[in-house]
């Protein structure tokens, strides 16, 4: 069997995919595999077409395997079904869709998993980083991922569990991961009539480039909210994590790569072990650690 495998990742233009990219290189290499990295430009039609191209391609030069972000929430359902029939692998990140279910029973020799931080707890450990930074309780500005997407919906509900009970409030704008999409949302509130009459105390976003949006977006449109402070999520060390030691974000949260581990999970099958689990959930935590984080 080919040791070809195909990576798909949302976007180019956002600091997490590029480290999926780069983990898929790095682990690939060290596995003696071959991948291909193709980003899709948040294009969820050219994310079809670049993937149909090797579904459709003779057997022999069918990769073993595609790994996918989907830029859809959907997770591109006609294209597994076309992939997994042909025998080509398929093992989606960060999507949590129910058509896994029904590929793993109709075709038992094939990989179809997915692989994923665990979103709900991530989440909920940014929700326990609200109660931290707001003791007394108040009202968040949420800034939330694609809503249709798996990731942003458990994420907000993680938050919102971890946040019952201490009066604190969720106002939710949505944007699409990047730094100019947090923006956007943000300001696009912002400018609204409405906007005047909620008081936030704090803007949590579900990952750091839509953090860093939302404080320019808030610089430019209120900048006496001097006290209002700013949390993401990814935590990479030169994106959130430095961002947090500058006492730009207030706290963020560490979701580690899953393209690494999902190649992991396929070396070990080509090279004659077991089909990898339905699901594979990755542990997140706090930066800084929660018992540090401080109103």
């Amino acid at each position: 069997m080919t040791s070809r495998v195909v990576v798909s990742l949302i976007t180019e233009q956002q600091e997490f995919q590029r480290l999926q990219a780069q983990d898929a290189r790095d682990t690939a290499a060290r596995l003696g595999l071959a991948v291909e990295v193709l980003f899709a430009d948040s294009n969820a039609v050219l994310q079809i077409q670049q993937l149909f191209r090797f579904v459709h391609l003779p057997e022999a030069e069918r990769p073993a395997a595609i790994v996918v972000e989907t830029v859809t929430g959907e997770g591109l359902e006609r294209v597994a079904r076309n992939a997994v029939g042909v025998g080509i692998g398929w093992v989606l990140l960060n999507r949590q869709v129910p058509y896994l279910d029904a590929l793993r029973r109709e075709r038992d020799d094939v990989v179809v998993s997915m692989v994923s931080t665990d979103q709900e707890e991530v989440g909920r450990i940014q929700g326990r980083q609200f109660r931290s930074l707001l003791p007394r309780g108040g009202s968040v500005l949420y800034v939330q991922g694609p809503p249709d997407t798996s990731v942003a919906q458990q994420r907000l509900r993680g938050a919102e569990d971890a946040a019952r009970g201490a009066g604190i409030g969720f106002k939710v704008v949505s944007g699409d991961w990047t730094e100019a999409a947090g923006e956007k949302a943000v300001a696009s509130w912002l400018r609204l009539k409405t906007s005047e009459a909620f008081q936030v105390d704090l803007v949590g976003s579900q990952n750091d480039a839509m953090a860093v949006g939302a404080r320019r977006a808030v610089a430019g449109l209120r900048p006496e909210w001097t006290g209002v402070r700013f949390t993401g999520c990814d935590g990479l060390p030169e994106g959130g994590r430095r961002l947090v030691d500058q006492g730009l974000l207030a706290a963020t949260v560490v979701t580690p790569s899953n393209t690494g581990p999902a190649l992991e999970r396929l070396a070990a099958w080509l090279r004659g072990g077991q089909l990898p689990p339905r699901d594979i959930l990755l542990e997140p935590h706090s930066y800084p650690s929660e018992a540090l984080v401080r109103p």
